[in-house]
């Protein structure tokens, strides 16, 4: 199966949330970066669906906050292509 798109989810608890979300498609594409800052994890986590087309994505989630402010990250497909390419 191809992975259409991807759902991120980040949380704390209850602490700042302070991080980045990288994604990169590939060895010779730019990759695209989410900043992300709240003041309440716990109450107003963080929540997107991102698009993966093609095949070789990687999502990066880097915690840019220091050490006493973990967070949690949650990443599983969102939409699923089942159609196999016949070549």
């Amino acid at each position: 199966p191809n992975v259409k798109s991807i759902q991120i989810m980040l949380a704390t608890d209850g602490r700042p949330l302070h991080a980045r979300v990288e994604l990169l498609q590939g060895p010779n594409n730019n990759k695209q970066v989410m900043e992300v800052y709240c003041e309440d994890g716990m109450d107003r986590p963080f929540f997107v669906v991102v698009e993966t087309p093609g095949a070789g994505n990687v999502v990066r989630i880097v915690n840019t906050a220091t050490l006493e402010y973990p967070l949690s990250a949650h990443v599983e497909a969102f939409e699923i292509d089942n159609n196999r390419d016949m070549e």
